[in-house]
């Protein structure tokens, strides 16, 4: 039997833990994706059986996985009761969104003073293909790239406690804000919202886009009040 110190190890490291690692980060990126995109919608009560059986997985990783998941406030954890999708109410939809608009107003004007030519024209190419993915109706791809531009704007602040900041709240708002977009009047004045900021940024003009960055997460606020009581099948219909 080959003994633990026979293992092969890298920068002191042993394989299967780094393995291991990565199927717990594999899983959590999963269940959050399901979870951001409706899949598994808030209040619906997560079967370990289930999806073990679709996963693939034993329930070791998938317990490990709902922690992070219930640290970033995706999932609720209660005892005898397992876990469950959370579901925000009216009143901290709308206090966590009012942070929120702070934190990307913010993030707005600093990145406009910090931030390198090479980061908005990546911005740029991220702003032109989330433009392909709404021609095409591909929402998931839509999000992902807006999503992605708000946080290459939040990088560019160079602020790492905002940075911090930032992640943890918005990891509690990625669910409804994908879902805000399902509307397609809300998604196309995203859209121009989202051509006023890359004006902004080419300007160096942190005032003006730290205004629209808060006027934007507040229409997403009111987007997703708006729809909150709806089942998702309708609100996509609308």
């Amino acid at each position: 039997m080959q003994k633990m110190e026979d293992l092969p190890t890298i920068a002191g490291t042993e394989i299967p833990r780094v393995e291991r690692l990565r199927l717990h980060d594999t899983v959590v990126d999963h269940l959050r994706k399901l979870i951001i995109e409706g899949v598994l919608s808030p209040g619906v009560k997560l079967n370990e059986r289930e999806l073990c059986e679709t996963l693939g997985i034993s329930r070791t990783p998938l317990r490990e996985a709902f922690k992070v998941l219930a640290a970033e406030g995706l999932i609720e954890i209660a005892p005898n009761r397992g876990a469950s999708v959370a579901r925000m109410t009216e009143k901290e939809i709308w206090e966590t969104f009012e942070l929120m608009s702070a934190l990307e107003g913010f993030s707005g004007e600093l990145a406009a003073e910090r931030m390198t030519a090479v980061e908005l024209a990546e911005i740029k190419a991220l702003h032109y293909a989330m433009l392909a993915c709404r021609a095409q109706q591909d929402l998931p791809g839509y999000y992902a790239r807006n999503q992605e531009i708000h946080d290459r704007i939040n990088e560019a602040a160079r602020n790492g406690a905002l940075r911090q900041t930032y992640i943890s709240i918005n990891r509690r708002l990625m669910a409804l804000r994908f879902r805000s977009n399902f509307r397609t009047d809300k998604w196309d004045r995203a859209i121009d919202e989202h051509e006023q900021m890359i004006a902004a940024l080419e300007a160096k003009d942190g005032k003006r886009l730290s205004e629209i960055l808060r006027k934007h997460l507040l229409a997403k606020r009111d987007a997703v009040l708006q729809i909150h009581a709806e089942p998702v099948g309708d609100a996509r219909n609308d």
